[in-house]
């Protein structure tokens, strides 16, 4: 996988933790256990995708500026997106990328929640 700094880059976040969804051989990152992004791997446990949630219109942007960016797999194809792994997506802009999925998933917590996680 291309983006080797994903796992520490994630955790470093409040409130993060990951797990795998066994049954879907998925790294998930999870604030407040809603998941926000999650690393797709193959039989062979090789990371194929980084899928991640956005506004609708910001996704649609990005799919069409970037051939590795693609409609979320096995997901909501209107809110989340897929990032090819070994894809040309500049590192920087899935960072940005990686902090609005972090972001729009906190913001959805509730009041108590974020407060929690805050004061942690």
């Amino acid at each position: 996988m291309k983006y080797q700094w994903i796992d520490s880059y994630l955790l470093e976040k409040k409130g993060v933790i990951k797990d795998l969804q066994a049954e879907w051989n998925w790294i998930r990152y999870k604030v407040g256990d809603k998941m926000f992004a999650a690393v797709c791997l193959d039989d062979n446990n090789t990371p194929y995708y980084i899928t991640l949630k956005l506004e609708p219109l910001e996704g649609e942007f990005f799919r069409s500026q970037y051939e590795d960016i693609i409609p979320g797999y096995y997901m909501n194809k209107t809110h989340w997106n897929s990032v090819k792994a070994d894809g040309a997506v500049p590192d920087e802009l899935l960072k940005q990328m990686l902090d609005k999925s972090y972001s729009l998933i906190f913001s959805s917590l509730t009041r108590k929640k974020q407060a929690e996680i805050n004061s942690a």
